[in-house]
């Protein structure tokens, strides 16, 4: 089947997609108190850590509004960390249904990500209310915040299908993510702001302009700054960066599903 037949065909089972959406939504919140009410409780007691750590212990107060400055960065990290995170696993953990029953083996990483852009859309009013109450309402650039999700949507996608299929052959890959995740998080300005990554370090006797290579090969700094300038910032985001990483982004959604599609047809013996 070509590629534009496997789109469409996609595109079909796009009701499995919304059911699956629906059943990771049911699953995560069964038998919670809370519910759906940890989407927002979460973030929001990770922002109070974040807060006190780097505000007051660290001593890092120089930005007003600190638990805005980390919320609008939290939130957009946490959706990508849960989603790829948990998109690793779908193809092993739902070898069940693959074994069993014929559907585009797609839907279920995509699904993976799309419950937790459920997750993160509702926790984002939050970052409004909160904002707007300690003097940072937003701006009329909040209205590329579609924008910016869309390319962070298709980033996140598309290392879900790379990360999932590698998990197929080298389970090694699950174990190892945390450590990677954990790594990629602290080279991503989600308690910092990029400008506060020296422009230029020399390592090994050679300047390095540590600031552009950071948001050359870590499209989520780039994405993250983007938030927190249309958020936080009420401005414009580098368009430079941001345009770049777009085209980073979808290169990566299409790489990642050339890849997947490669080797889906060896995912029921595989798992």
């Amino acid at each position: 089947m070509s590629l534009l037949g496997r789109l469409y065909e996609l595109w079909r089972y796009q009701e499995l997609i919304y059911n699956l959406v629906v059943r990771d939504l049911k699953v995560r919140y069964k038998n919670s108190i809370l519910g759906v009410g940890w989407s927002l409780l979460n973030p929001l007691l990770m922002m109070v850590v974040f807060t006190i750590v780097f505000k007051y212990l660290a001593g890092q107060s120089a930005y007003p509004a600190f638990p805005a400055f980390i919320l609008c960065a939290l939130l957009p990290w946490n959706f990508f960390q849960d989603s790829v995170a948990g998109a690793t696993a779908t193809i092993v953990g739902n070898a069940h249904l693959i074994k069993k029953v014929y559907f585009p083996r797609e839907v279920l990483p995509i699904a993976l990500v799309l419950s937790n852009l459920v997750n993160f859309l509702i926790a984002l009013p939050v970052y409004f209310v909160l904002a707007t109450l300690m003097g940072r309402p937003p701006t009329l650039w909040a209205l590329l915040l579609p924008l910016v999700i869309l390319v962070q949507v298709a980033f996140t996608i598309g290392m879900a299908f790379i990360l999932s299929t590698l998990n197929v052959f080298y389970r090694d890959t699950h174990l190892i993510l945390g450590v990677v995740l954990l790594a990629w998080f602290f080279l991503t300005p989600v308690f910092y702001p990029i400008n506060q990554v020296p422009e230029q370090r020399v390592i090994l006797g050679v300047a390095v302009p540590l600031r552009v290579w950071l948001r050359r090969l870590n499209p989520m700094a780039s994405i993250i700054a983007s938030y927190r300038d249309i958020l936080y910032w009420g401005a414009r985001p580098g368009l430079d960066f941001f345009l770049r990483t777009a085209v980073t982004a979808f290169l990566t959604l299409l790489i990642g599903y050339l890849i997947f599609h490669h080797y889906s047809p060896r995912f029921a013996e595989e798992v």
